[in-house]
């Protein structure tokens, strides 16, 4: 196995676009990942500063993403990037997914994973056709107490789940202020963002987390999403009751208008045995709840835990493992993913831990489900994810 670093290209999260940026400090954080060329921007001229800030060599900052994919290919193979990081506005997702797989690249996206479900599952059988791996940057499941909390549902320790509540909250688009800044300007507009805004950004976090630390898939909803602020084409809010496969009940918060919350992410999730309560507010606490003993309180760092979660954490116990580390968990696992491709041995999404193409299809197909369920007077709506229905 290589004892190099993994080699990344990114498109998009040039200057002044943030998540650009997290994804090179979480990308950087293991000492496993190399950002070796890039197209930052949509702006051939803007691109090729972004580069330059980086301290990328001239040679490998690119005008367009096409312009970089066909110059790495035309590198020697110890040279040329291994995996992109898509890091655009929703709308350009699966293009560059497309011709970056079809290239003999492999891929990590921000999410959603594209512009619509049907995209979504074209994508699907372009991975199989290419044989190259897909990541998807849910970046929630890379927490620690997440994955404990992940193991201690498989373990049965909270019995026959029977209730989910998943919030996620916001208060940046609480009013017309925030509109016409880089953030927000292409989140609220359809042509780049797609159908939703808050559901599309942030709710199908929410629906992820729930259904990774379930272990459950959610099968039907009822939904009602809105504009809150007056002349939005996409919704600033949602409201949706989840019923899952396992007959466990639940219901989903989303919100970006929900004025002074921060990014306010808790789940709960209640057996009838115990339940468990964790929240990225104070995401190295983890309660474990019961009717007939006291409730524990699990720390990040303090006691044993499983191996997915030991190994996501890296600070001794009182130190933050935070937002940028949960990202960094993720693309670490892509890496060792790569990696063991590289080898020849097993490398599917599921072992390392990784957010893949599979998650992608349910979230777009929660996304637009969503989206029709809130439109229609019927109650509930089973989760459709055949695109052409």
């Amino acid at each position: 196995m290589s004892n190099k670093k993994i080699r990344m290209g990114m498109v998009g999260g040039g200057d002044g676009a943030f998540i650009g940026a997290v994804h090179r400090i979480a990308a950087q954080i293991d000492g496993e990942i190399e950002l070796v060329c890039g197209a930052f921007s949509s702006d051939p001229a803007k691109s090729l500063a972004s580069g330059r800030k980086l301290y990328l060599p001239e040679q490998r900052c690119y005008q367009s993403y096409e312009q970089m994919f066909a110059g790495e290919t035309n590198l020697p193979a110890a040279e040329r990037m291994q995996f992109v990081a898509i890091v655009t506005p929703n709308h350009l997702h699966y293009p560059i997914a497309k011709q970056a797989l079809l290239s003999g690249f492999h891929v990590l996206s921000d999410k959603p994973a594209t512009f619509n479900l049907q995209e979504a599952i074209s994508l699907s059988e372009i991975i199989v056709q290419s044989g190259n791996l897909y990541g998807l940057t849910h970046t929630y499941t890379g927490y620690p107490l997440v994955k404990q909390a992940k193991h201690i549902v498989a373990s049965g320790e909270l019995g026959n789940i029977t209730k989910v509540v998943v919030e996620y909250s916001q208060g940046w688009l609480a009013n017309k202020e925030n509109e016409d800044g880089k953030q927000a300007s292409w989140r609220l507009d359809p042509k780049q963002a797609g159908i939703s805004c808050c559901v599309g950004d942030i709710g199908v976090h929410a629906a992820n987390l729930a259904e990774y630390v379930c272990g459950a898939q959610i099968h039907s909803i009822c939904a009602d999403l809105g504009s809150v602020v007056a002349d939005r084409q996409l919704d600033d809010d949602a409201m949706v009751l989840l019923r899952f496969d396992n007959n466990a009940r639940g219901v989903l918060l989303a919100s970006q208008i929900s004025s002074g919350d921060e990014n306010d992410l808790r789940l709960r999730v209640y057996g009838d045995k115990a339940s468990l309560d964790w929240c990225q507010l104070e995401p190295n606490s983890l309660w474990l709840k019961y009717n007939n003993k006291p409730a524990q309180l699990i720390r990040s760092g303090v006691g044993d835990f499983c191996q997915a979660a030991s190994s996501a954490m890296r600070t001794p116990a009182g130190h933050p493992e935070g937002y940028l580390e949960a990202f960094a968990n993720i693309y670490v696992n892509f890496a060792a993913q790569i990696r063991a491709f590289e080898a020849g041995q097993v490398s599917d999404n599921d072992t390392f831990d990784v957010p893949g193409i599979q998650e992608a299809i349910r979230g777009m197909a929660f996304i637009e489900n969503t989206v029709e369920a809130s439109q229609s007077s019927q109650k509930w709506h089973v989760i459709n994810i055949d695109s052409n229905n």
